[in-house]
């Protein structure tokens, strides 16, 4: 049976570096909201010696949507990875989509796939730096705790105050909560979960967001390696945790921003 990558948010930048890659070692399935964008990146690959591919139309904000992913995953061969890049940043949406779309997207994906998931199965959530700027307690670490609660949203929507850069922070330390958190739970299986927190990236999404905010220049200028960095080197990561040569590393995550918050820890100290 071929070993599936299973890739959400594969149209993006990151998606499309991480399919690159890893679309060597086996089945490619890319997932995205967009069917022209699926279309349009499986050729991309193609040309890329990467054929391999299938992809499917999903809103991960949508349980059905969800599962028939997985159905799809399991008709193609084993999980061997389930690698999830979709997610809003703060100038993409209002703070209620990004909560839903950034913690309970995330959690709808961990939450269906653990069920195919097998020994050396690895999940990788992609979080971000900003969710290391967040304090790691507050009144919003018991809702970032039950993501799949019933009044998440609303609950997140309350602390953030309709600031989508404060729902998005929180939303990715959401993440980075997950991941901790189900670290046993997908132990039990013999599987991993670990998060990729990207920096400042040369993405279409990245240029957006720095282009619209100042915020994003001051991070650069706060960058040890004084540089954006490259969607293929966040690919590399999420290649290496997902490749046996990690095989011990679980319920962690591992900052790829050029030194950004390490730099900015130390100022504040």
């Amino acid at each position: 049976m071929s070993n599936v990558y299973v890739i959400t948010g594969g149209t993006g930048g990151m998606g499309k570096s991480i399919a690159e890659l890893v679309g060597k070692e086996g089945t490619i399935l890319l997932a995205d909201v967009n069917e022209e964008r699926l279309i349009q990146t499986k050729e991309e690959l193609s040309t890329k010696g990467i054929n391999d591919v299938y992809y499917q139309t999903v809103d991960i904000t949508n349980k059905e949507n969800i599962q028939e992913l997985v159905e799809k995953t399991k008709s193609l061969g084993s999980l061997k990875s389930i690698i999830n890049t979709a997610g809003l940043s703060p100038t993409m949406a209002d703070s209620k989509k990004i909560t839903e779309v950034n913690l309970l997207g995330t959690a709808n994906i961990l939450d269906a796939f653990i069920e195919i998931a097998e020994t050396d199965t690895v999940a990788v959530c992609i979080s971000s730096m900003s969710g290391h700027m967040a304090p790691k307690q507050g009144p919003y670490m018991d809702i970032l705790k039950n993501p799949l609660a019933p009044n998440t949203v609303e609950a997140m929507e309350q602390i953030a105050q309709g600031n989508s850069g404060t729902a998005y922070s929180l939303s990715k330390l959401g993440v980075l909560v997950m991941v901790e958190d189900q670290a046993w739970k997908w132990g039990q299986k013999g599987a991993r979960i670990v998060s990729v927190s990207p920096g400042t990236i040369n993405t279409p999404m990245g240029r957006q967001e720095s282009s619209k905010q100042e915020q994003m220049k001051v991070m650069l200028e706060h960058t040890p390696l004084q540089r954006e960095g490259e969607p293929m080197e966040i690919a590399t990561a999420v290649n290496f945790l997902i490749s046996d040569a990690a095989s011990y590393i679980t319920g962690t995550d591992l900052r790829v921003d050029g030194g950004t918050i390490a730099n900015i820890q130390n100022m504040n100290k």
